[in-house]
Formats: structure tokens, sequence, C-alpha cells
């Protein structure tokens, strides 16, 4: 079974010195939110030296009590500074020495990627610290938390719908949309899955956890720089990156339903039969929204779609179905490709 539509969806810190190492405030007010500062921790006011202190106190030195959540480069802790705001902190694992290196780069590589992001649909980061005994990133607290946990849940992966489940989609199409076109320098995510996908008080998806993100050199004229990693880049890899593609065509695998080698079995078969079937808009919203994900999977590599377009194609007004939803096979989904321009 290829997985089709079920769940939509979808660090780091260094060690390295004897001193104490952060970012301090300018003294000057910061601007505007989409103008990115030259100091990282302007956006908090705070001076890195009394941040990290603050840290610190909040989570009682990193306790488990305050931890919300672990992936592989780093634990997740949930801090109220004294200023009343509540972020989420991102302490790096540091167990190994042999990791250490490893670890810088995905450091490097989250904080290179992160600071000059301004998107809705992409968590904020408002600083990093690095101290020899332990460096975090501190981001915006998203407080639903993430896709998976919602999902896993089933009260609220009721609560879920199919608009709301649909809205997510189209959040996620658009953060990846802006990380391969609408930046300075396109961005490669690399690991969109449900776990990084978080999701507001309102249910806005929210992309996170960049530590294996990688920043394409659009100047290079082979391609040959790919955030560290050195060799040959296909110049059509640009626009269309094949594991943002197929990851996002998996994310949604959760939310809605999968796909069964028999194409005779029915749509309304497949999808979660947590929540019943969707009817009206959501019902053509749906089916057009798993036809683009069919389309990411196009094993001709030239004729899958950019995210730009998958984007487009989700903003566009879903076409009539042409029967009832309850009666649509999958083998419906194959027959167009809808993610033309």
């Amino acid at each position: 079974m290829f997985p089709l539509f079920g769940g939509l969806l979808f660090l780091f810190l260094f060690v390295g010195s004897f001193f104490t190492f952060c970012k301090k405030t300018q003294t000057k007010e910061s601007e505007p939110r989409d103008e990115p500062q030259g100091d990282i921790f302007t956006v908090l006011r705070f001076n890195g030296r009394v941040l990290h202190d603050s840290i610190i106190e909040a989570t009682e030195d990193f306790s488990s009590d305050y931890c919300i959540g672990s992936g592989g480069y780093g634990s997740v802790y949930k801090a109220a500074l004294p200023t009343g705001q509540v972020v989420a902190v991102k302490k790096l694992h540091q167990s190994e020495d042999n990791m250490r290196n490893n670890n810088l780069k995905a450091f490097e590589s989250e904080i290179s990627a992160l600071l000059e992001i301004r998107h809705r649909n992409i968590v904020q980061m408002y600083g990093f610290c690095s101290h020899p005994k332990h460096s975090f990133l501190v981001y915006e607290l998203v407080e639903k938390g993430s896709l998976r946990m919602v999902l896993s849940n089933n009260e609220q992966a009721k609560e879920l719908d199919w608009k709301k489940r649909l809205n997510v989609v189209i959040g996620l199409a658009n953060a990846l949309s802006y990380m391969h076109h609408g930046h300075s320098q396109p961005i490669v995510h690399r690991d969109i899955s449900s776990n990084n996908v978080l999701l507001d008080l309102d249910y806005e998806a929210r992309v996170s956890d960049f530590g294996t993100a990688r920043i394409l050199k659009p100047d290079s004229s082979n391609w040959t720089s790919l955030a560290g990693t050195y060799g040959y880049i296909a110049p059509g890899f640009l626009g269309r990156h094949p594991g943002d593609l197929i990851s996002y065509f998996s994310s949604l695998e959760s939310t809605s339903s999968s796909l069964s080698n028999d194409q005779q079995v029915l749509l309304k078969d497949t999808i979660d039969q947590r929540l019943s079937p969707p009817v009206g808009q959501s019902a053509k919203d749906l089916v057009s929204t798993m036809k683009i994900a069919v389309a990411c999977l196009n094993g001709n590599p030239h004729l899958r779609p950019t995210m730009q377009q998958v984007s487009q194609a989700l903003g566009r007004q879903s076409l009539p179905l042409p029967s009832s939803f309850r009666t649509i096979k999958l083998e419906e989904l194959l027959r167009d490709v809808v993610c033309n321009g």
C-alpha cells in the first residue's frame, strides 16, 4: 500500500567553548518581523546571559517535568520567561563526544536557515545560546503540539475535521513553497513528517525542525554546494525537490487515507473512519487534494509538480465531483494531473 492521505501531515545546539556564549540584544528597537535583525535575541529584548539563566531557572535545569517532546537531535522544553512569554526551548543531545561534530553541523544548519525565515506556516525562531554544558534554540511555542500527537488522540482527531485537515495541507504546502521558491536561498527541509508539523490553537499548520535542512546555493554553476555536502546536483533538482515532495505526499497519509493496490476500492473506505465522510465543498476539496498528492509521486521527476504549483493548485476552487463522493473509486484519482502551472 502506498500511503496517501491520512495524517498530515509535518536542532540544536553545539558545544564548544570554555566560556558561555550567547548573542546579546541590541539596545535599539527591533525592526518589523519581516526584516531580519543582526542580533537574534533582539526579538526577545533579552541579554543573552540573562536569557540563558532565565531558561535554566524556568526549566529547573532542563528537568524532565518540562519536557514536551524529543527528536533525533534534541529534546524540547516549555519555558515561561520573566516577561510572561512562554517559549519552546530545544536542547541539543550531547551524550556522546563522537556526535558533537554532527550536532554542530545540525545546529549551524538550523540557525542559518531559520534566522531569515518569516512565514505564518513556519515556526519562528527567537534566538540561540551555546554553552559548554548545554546549548539550545528558542522558538515560539505552538500550543497544540505535533500533528502526530493530535491524530493519535481519538478525541482530538475528531475535532480535527475535514475542513481543518485540508487547511493543514494547504498551510504545509504554502510553507514548503516559500522554502523552495520564495526565500533568498532555496531551502529543502528533507524531514517533513507528522512529527514536525505543529498545530496552533486554531489548527493552523507550522513547519518545525530544520535540523536536516539544507541551503542550496543558487549562484553555483553546477549546483555543487548543498549545505556542506559536495557533489553534483542536477539543475532540475531546484524545482522539484523529491524528498520534500514525497514526504509531503506521505505526510497526508494520517490525515485522511491510504492508497490501496486495488484501485477499485471506494475512496470512502480508505479515509479516516473516525470522521464521517466529507460532504459538499469538503468532499470536493478532499478529492482535489488527493489528486494533487498522487501527482507528487509521479515516477518521472520532471512531471512532478513543484511545491509552488502544489500551493497554487490548492488555492484554486475545486472542480465539481464527477459522481457522489461515496461512489468514487481510487482509480479516479489517477486520471487527471491537476498541478499544471
